[in-house]
């Protein structure tokens, strides 16, 4: 028995970290919607009980390390599965790019395996075991835009944005989360303006929402890496209507209303990084499942 599943990526439309908790984790307040760039998780039974994971990118983990393992294996162990699975997931989300790929991978598995293993499990039922193994795979459980809060597994469904074009580029970097996250001083971050994005996804009104974009990392990214600065010039520049790096870093997105302003942002960026695509925002009214009836892609 085989089930395959895409697990798309995120961005932020807004990001506030409010506060540092008591447990180590962050108070955040985020708005995140999905776009149709998204990895395939294939899973296929195993009937000695093992559970292995193979990725098409290599330098990503395989072992426990791995998002989408911790999920098969946390299932596994809660609800005494007896069957195993082996899990090959290809990439096409950028890693370690503040897009939720791991995450995705997560929600993907957690979704497969609800269905591969026949465990009934509702989707609060799995988004709640998504709180565990990571702060966005609750978000990626459900998908579609949200309100994120806590450290993240708090979701509060939201209108999807109206149909924009979504250009994403990622420079050859890796950043910190944890870094990040250390060199911002919260009491000093500039506050963005949750309740008005809210009202603007309400509204469908592009221009607002893209005057309201914010995000508290931001400006710890940029210092860090001045690259990521520069990506977001240039997008600016060749003709994004609004620009914000997504999570901590360090993908910057630009949303797009215009079709005819894609292709040249997208070409123009190729010439300062290599990972950079042109893909549209999933709104909720898109008739684009995550399989089809046979479970396969």
């Amino acid at each position: 028995m085989k089930y395959s599943i895409k697990a798309p990526a995120k961005i932020n439309l807004s990001l506030d970290v409010l506060k540092k908790r008591d447990d180590g984790y962050h108070e955040v307040e985020m708005i995140m919607t999905m776009v149709d760039l998204a990895d395939r998780v294939d899973l296929a039974l195993r009937v000695d009980g093992k559970i292995s994971v193979d990725v098409s990118e290599g330098f990503v983990p395989s072992d426990e390390r791995n998002f989408a393992y911790q999920a098969a294996a946390l299932l596994k162990k809660r609800f005494r599965v007896r069957h195993g699975v082996h899990i090959y997931i290809t990439k096409r989300i950028p890693v370690a790019a503040g897009l939720a790929g791991g995450s995705s991978d997560a929600a993907a598995t957690l979704k497969g395996l609800n269905q591969l293993w026949e465990l009934g499990l509702s989707l609060d039922e799995l988004a709640e075991l998504g709180a565990e193994i990571g702060s966005d795979v609750s978000f990626c459980v459900y998908g579609g835009t949200a309100l994120a809060t806590g450290r993240g597994e708090r979701i509060e469904a939201l209108p999807s944005p109206p149909p924009l074009w979504v250009v994403l580029a990622k420079p050859p970097i890796g950043v910190s989360t944890k870094d990040v996250y250390g060199g911002l001083k919260v009491d000093k971050a500039k506050p963005g303006n949750t309740k008005a994005m809210i009202e603007a996804l309400h509204n469908q009104d592009a221009q607002a929402i893209f005057s309201l974009l914010h995000n508290t990392l931001e400006d710890v990214t940029l210092r860090l890496h001045p690259e990521v600065k520069r990506i977001k010039e240039q997008m600016k520049r060749f003709g994004a209507d609004a620009v914000l790096m997504s999570g901590s870093g360090p993908t910057v997105f630009g949303l797009v209303e215009k079709e005819s302003r894609v292709n040249r942002i997208y070409n123009g960026l190729r010439g300062f990084c290599d990972e950079v695509h042109a893909v549209r925002l999933i709104r909720s009214s898109d008739t684009c499942p995550n399989t089809d009836e046979n479970g396969m892609l």
